[in-house]
């Protein structure tokens, strides 16, 4: 594959200078990444790694298929590289060349040798149908570095994956009935752990080595080695591609500068994962609207106004009523005495025709 760069003498020797007093051309230090950014799509499954200026897409598919005859009761995963001009000048459409197909196989190799994801719980019926995983990785921009970004990408679309929930029924009991995501929710994928590929370019006699190359530096370099491990610190595969050789104590130490920068990265996964997850968790939870919300205080306000109001009411009313009351008492008196005094009139009155006609007789 041709190189999108092509650099001339100067620039050669510059670039190995400056690598030999442990400089780099963007200004990093030999053993530092680039800065790494993790972006997800609306459906899941969807990711995109940003590796400095390298953009890679990840988009993971899954259909019931027949298992292989050797392995009944295990789904597949299958990874799938598309290299597109856009990208790179260098990328040809059509057929897929000798870089697509490493990256592919380096990644796969990763992945389905150390047994990251658990195939046995893609099985639905043993013998007859297991999910088939497909994790597409697109090529976005070439910036170097692809096997590394590219790998984060896929671990990154794996972990947001969800695969429809089926059930088996039926009258033989074999038949699968696959649901909507509306009606049952979909299943995440088991992932064990995160194998995390890290790049070393190797430069000069094979002393000289740095990790996450740009396009720049790969074309300068003199040999590669990638480095699969988790963060517990298992080696998951290496794969050497050619160049120069080098010595057994240089790859030791590769391991474990590997070694602290997968766990790194895996924790930066897990975190962007437990985001995501977590707003896609709420926008599932149905809350009340605040206008009900609204409607319901209101009668409660209002009927505690009116409680006060009608307090006030009463208090206000009770000195009135008390007047009242004293009125009709002095009333009522007076109609009482008027009434006495009009009676012993009465009584005098009769009484003194009483009294005179007697002394007449």
């Amino acid at each position: 594959m041709d190189q999108r760069w092509r650099p001339t003498v100067n620039e050669r020797e510059f670039i190995e200078q400056a690598l030999q007093s442990d400089l780099r051309v963007d200004g990093r230090r030999p053993f530092d990444f680039r800065k790494l950014t993790i972006s997800f799509g609306r459906e899941d499954g969807s990711a995109e790694v940003l590796l400095g200026e390298t953009c890679v897409m990840g988009y993971v598919t899954a259909q019931l298929v027949p298992p292989y005859k050797d392995r009944p009761n295990e789904g597949t995963l299958a990874i799938f590289t598309e290299f597109s001009p856009m990208a790179d000048p260098a990328f040809e459409p059509g057929r897929p060349g000798e870089a697509a197909i490493e990256l592919g196989r380096v990644i796969d190799r990763g992945l389905r040798e150390s047994r990251a994801v658990d195939m046995e719980s893609l099985c639905v019926v043993a013998g007859k149908h297991v999910w088939a995983v497909r994790v597409d990785l697109h090529i976005l921009d070439n910036g170097g570095n692809l096997i590394d970004a590219a790998n984060i990408a896929a671990l990154a679309a794996l972990s947001t994956f969800r695969r429809p929930e089926c059930t088996v029924g039926g009258d033989d009991g074999q038949q699968v009935t696959v649901h909507d995501p509306e009606v049952m929710d979909p299943l995440p994928l088991t992932i064990h752990h995160l194998p995390i590929a890290v790049t070393f370019a190797y430069f000069g006699d094979g002393n000289i080595m740095v990790i996450d190359p740009t396009y720049k530096e790969e074309a300068v370099m003199g040999g590669r080695m990638t480095a699969t491990i988790n963060s517990n610190g298992d080696v998951c595969a290496i794969q050497k591609a050619g160049g120069e050789g080098v010595m057994s104590s240089v790859i030791m130490q590769c391991l474990r500068i590997a070694s602290v920068k997968a766990a790194d990265i895996t924790s930066k996964i897990k975190t962007k994962v437990d985001k995501y997850t977590t707003e896609k968790a709420l926008q599932k939870v149905k809350r009340t609207p605040a206008i009900v919300a609204k409607e319901v205080n209101v009668p409660d306000v209002t009927m505690k106004e009116s409680t006060h109001s009608a307090m006030e009411n009463q208090t206000s009313k009770a000195p009135n009523d008390g007047q009242q009351i004293s009125e009709g008492d002095e009333n009522h008196q007076n109609t009482k005495m008027i009434s006495t005094l009009t009676a012993d009139r009465t009584v005098k009155h009769k009484q003194t025709p009483t009294s005179v006609g007697g002394p007449s007789n």
